[in-house]
């Protein structure tokens, strides 16, 4: 399969004047100092079309500045930058016909109007045909459920409802690849997970190559296949999702149910703790590099009535943070 995003070598830096209150006002003025910061540091990779692609990072780690340039916002500093086989600043125009944008904190609705007449604009700015257009709304009213607030001025619209909207807005000229820059920022659980599920949806049927960002470890789980991390400007990891949990995954945690009451149970193991013990159920956290599940399991079971056994993975976000500190000891 081709390549929906190309990356080689890509730097941006933002220079700005910085006051010393120590110097005086006029000092400041005349010969003010100035700082530069690396934003992006020499990041290169490639997309391949049809990916669902995390570009997750701290704060300040130039995941947002990223999505700019790909999107044609930004110039970046050196480097080579491709998207779709078009140089996002210099053929803006043709590229924005073949991408989506969606940025959770900045609106691309008219603010008084109602949600359908945003439809309308985008499909004059995009040019779509009326009769694709129709069909087009038809699909997207019924896979973002739109139908309650289509005429609703976007101002009385939830965030959830909102957001919904601004993906089927970004959508509606059936994009090949679209840029979600935390787009579930501030959503309630329900929301997040109906969005969620639509995005892979959409990427399933259609084959749209998805590259988002976000802080949250959901949206990463559930929606992309591929994660990159960036720490400093830099690439810290860049691999598939389930690779990234298993390679910094250490320790699981298993909860066991019990139908006997829990009285004189104690664990002694070296690689295992409790989390959490009341009557009738334990929660243990096991280094699975010091001791098997087999053998925990083998000793928290013997000799009782055992209602139930669950066994998880840590949060994602805790392997997230793995990565950011290995980065930064680097």
């Amino acid at each position: 399969m081709s390549e929906a995003v190309k990356l080689k070598d890509l730097c941006k830096e933002f220079t700005f004047t910085s006051k010393d209150p120590q110097r005086g006002f006029l000092s400041n003025i005349v010969a003010p100092q100035r700082k530069t910061i690396q934003a992006v540091d020499n990041i290169s990779l490639s997309i391949t079309k049809g990916e669902t692609v995390a570009f997750i990072g701290p704060n300040g780690a130039g995941k947002s500045t990223t999505i700019k340039m790909l999107s044609g916002i930004l110039y970046p500093t050196s480097g080579e930058i491709e998207v779709l086989g078009l140089n996002p600043q210099r053929e803006r125009r043709q590229l924005a016909y073949k991408i989506g944008t969606v940025f959770g904190q900045r609106s691309q609705l008219i603010f008084n109007l109602p949600v359908t007449d945003s439809l309308e604009l985008f499909a004059k700015i995009y040019e779509i045909p009326e009769a694709l257009y129709q069909t087009r709304k038809a699909q997207l009213i019924e896979l973002f459920s739109l139908d309650e607030i289509l005429t609703q001025p976007v101002r009385k619209l939830s965030l959830g409802q909102r957001m919904r909207a601004e993906i089927a807005c970004a959508l509606l000229h059936e994009p090949e690849i679209v840029f979600l820059d935390e787009p579930t920022i501030g959503l309630d659980i329900v929301a997040k997970r109906r969005l969620r599920e639509n995005l892979r949806r959409i990427n399933q049927e259609l084959g749209t190559t998805i590259f988002l960002t976000s802080h949250d470890a959901g949206d990463v789980e559930y929606i992309c296949d591929r994660t990159i991390i960036i720490n400093t400007g830099k690439v810290a990891f860049d691999g598939l999702t389930n690779v990234l949990k298993k390679r910094y995954l250490t320790y699981k945690i298993v909860q066991i149910d019990y139908d006997d009451t829990l009285v004189g149970q104690t664990i002694k193991l070296d690689g295992v703790s409790v989390e959490n013990s009341n009557d009738h159920q334990l929660t243990l956290v096991v280094d699975t590099n010091k001791i098997g599940i087999d053998v925990v399991l083998k000793e928290v079971v013997a000799g009782r009535d055992i209602a139930d056994i669950s066994i998880y993975d840590p949060p994602l976000e805790e392997i997230i943070e793995k990565v950011y500190k290995e980065a930064g000891d680097a």
